[in-house]
């Protein structure tokens, strides 16, 4: 999949950005040698081979150290929430934002 400066001049608009003509060619390059990458990752055949967990996995045992998931602080919803503006059945009101 290679990138046309049509591409990166549209990409650029969608993120409001403002590219020079050098910058934009710029990132024609990365962007392009980027995708090269990343094809080259998919053409590895990687049939039969078990995902890792861990990249370290691949070398050693690795084991890993998870705590308890048990609460620690307490509930402090009321306290949190009594500065704002408006509160109903524990949940912040905002203005609506979407039409």
């Amino acid at each position: 999949m290679a990138l046309t400066p049509s591409d990166i001049d549209r990409i650029a608009n969608l993120a409001r950005l403002e590219l020079r003509g050098d910058e934009s060619e710029r990132l024609l390059t990365q962007l392009n040698q980027f995708f090269d990458v990343v094809e080259q990752i998919r053409s590895v055949d990687t049939t039969g081979i078990e995902p890792l967990a861990h990249p370290v996995g691949a070398m050693q045992d690795i084991t890993l150290r998870l705590r308890d998931d048990v609460v620690s602080e307490p509930n402090q919803r009321d306290a949190n929430q009594r500065s704002a503006p408006a509160v109903e059945r524990g949940l912040f009101l905002v203005p609506k934002v979407i039409e």
